[in-house]
């Protein structure tokens, strides 16, 4: 029997203590960078997306991919590529963790809508609600003291 998987993933991570170095006329080249990372590891990228000092990526992530050598895949040659090219000249890394939450298939273009008008959200709302407010909707306990 072949594997079958539909399971869609929304990856939150953010840049070192939160500076916002990611500007906004160069995020399209660190996007197209991670959509060829997800594409070599058989992943199927719906929706990247971010503001200064986080990204969102939805994705399926292929069976045969641990999410956390994924993520810490994308980091790595990320900031590779960031600094060989000085892409964001003050970037000074991704922070240590990431959040990584699975939803249901029928949440799809719902999750594509919100990925792809972050910087609208966040015109409105801060990364720290935005962050407590998923958070609480995965009903993942946490102590806000290890928080950024």
């Amino acid at each position: 029997m072949s594997t079958f998987t539909q399971i869609l993933y929304q990856i939150i991570f953010g840049t070192k203590n939160r500076e916002r170095t990611l500007s906004e006329n160069q995020r399209d080249k660190l996007f197209q960078y991670i959509s060829g990372i997800l594409t070599n590891h058989k992943c199927h990228l719906y929706q990247i997306n971010g503001i200064e000092d986080h990204i969102h990526i939805l994705t399926h992530v292929h069976p045969s991919v641990a999410l956390s050598d994924l993520v810490k895949d994308i980091k790595l040659a990320s900031t590779k590529v960031i600094k060989e090219n000085n892409l964001f000249p003050n970037f000074n890394g991704w922070q240590d963790g990431y959040a990584a939450f699975t939803y249901s298939i029928d949440r799809k273009e719902t999750l594509i809508r919100y990925v792809a008008n972050q910087i609208e959200h966040h015109r409105k709302t801060g990364f720290r609600e935005e962050y407590l407010t998923v958070l609480k909707e995965q009903h993942v306990e946490f102590d806000e003291k290890y928080l950024l």
